[in-house]
């Protein structure tokens, strides 16, 4: 009798077998860089990511016109590491430009394709630099607004200055704004390459409570903009207790220190203690206690002193917290001191 040969399908076969896991992963793959001048060199950073178990290597990045110049890593990247390419754009012609380049590696037998776009001009101010805080398209010069040492009937201002860095008309305005914020933009549109301003007025008359109140509004670059938790801009407001013209015998507060300099070294949290001493001549009473930002834990074991009396301000910070914090770490105090209704203790953390 003939004996059958046995035959494994061949997708069976490859079942069996390890696979090469190794896969290139690219956050964004088109960048738009924005505008830049005429024969000013601008690059787009395209942040990377070898998803696998196993070591990668590109062996080229071949972009698809000599106008472009590549950087990338030469060795071995191991399993689970970010890295990141940069391209680099002559910008030695005018007008919008939209340009690939194919990232040839040993994840896939397939190249990846990543694209940079922007627009170059014959005369253009690169004015970036006076806005850090970049909001997708939209630039800010800053992402915190502070209302200090406001008196009830107040309605103070801050500004937002703004600047269009993208290649479309914007409208910007605030969402979640509360009742006691308002804010005009001026102009109402920016147009590509053009700054303005955003006046925030505070009216704080609807302000409930004396101390420290604390909000996040959000930047929208057009009409119909949903909320963006990376568009947050915090704000915060300080409303001062008022006094007669003249107070008689008043109390006054007198700390040991107003700046607490603290150094972790390799511990994950400290503590500090600050004396504060009643050298007035009637009862001090300390009303509010905040803080600004979180990493902080505080206590205060008596908050109405007598003349002469004292009482401790116990600090303790946590590094890991204010590693993340985004404004200074501040404590606030609100007294019945007519001189000094508001003290505010500086935390400066190593």
């Amino acid at each position: 009798m003939m004996k059958r040969k046995l035959i494994i399908p061949s997708l069976l076969l490859l079942a069996t077998l390890p696979v090469a896991a190794q896969k290139l992963v690219v956050e964004q793959a088109t960048v738009d860089v924005g505008r830049t001048g005429y024969e000013h060199p601008i690059t787009a950073v395209f942040k990377c990511r070898n998803k696998s178990s196993k070591k990668l290597r590109i062996s080229q990045v071949k972009p698809d016109c000599y106008c472009m110049a590549a950087e990338y890593p030469k060795g071995d990247i191991a399993g689970g590491e970010q890295f990141q390419i940069q391209l680099t754009y002559n910008a030695r012609q005018l007008g919008h430009f939209n340009q690939q380049a194919a990232i040839v590696s040993n994840a896939s037998s397939k190249p990846v394709y990543v694209t940079m776009k922007g627009h170059v001009l014959e005369h253009y101010v690169d004015l970036s630099g006076n806005y850090p805080v970049a909001m997708g398209e939209l630039r800010l010069d800053k992402n915190d607004l502070e209302f200090d040492d406001v008196n009830r009937g107040d309605q103070p201002v801050q500004e937002l200055h703004l600047y269009n860095y993208g290649s479309q008309d914007m409208q910007p305005n605030l969402l979640h704004l509360p009742s006691y914020l308002t804010a005009v933009m001026q102009p109402e549109k920016l147009a590509p390459g053009e700054e303005g301003v955003m006046t925030v007025r505070l009216n704080s008359a609807k302000l409930h409570d004396y101390g420290l109140t604390q909000t996040a509004v959000y930047m929208a670059s057009n009409i119909g903009d949903k909320v963006r938790a990376d568009h947050e801009i915090g704000v915060s407001a300080v409303l001062l207790p008022s006094f007669p013209e003249h107070v008689s015998n008043p109390p006054h507060i007198q700390l040991s220190k107003e700046t607490v300099d603290i150094l972790f070294e390799d511990k994950s949290k400290k503590t500090e203690v600050i004396d504060i001493v009643n050298t007035g001549q009637s009862e001090l009473q300390i009303s509010s206690l905040q803080m600004f930002t979180n990493g902080l834990k505080i206590s205060l074991n008596k908050s109405r002193l007598q003349p002469g009396e004292s009482a401790k301000l116990k600090i303790t910070a946590f590094r890991s917290d204010l590693l993340k914090v985004r404004t200074r770490p501040r404590i606030l105090m609100i007294t019945n001191d007519p001189q000094k209704p508001k003290v505010t203790i500086a935390i400066n953390a190593k």
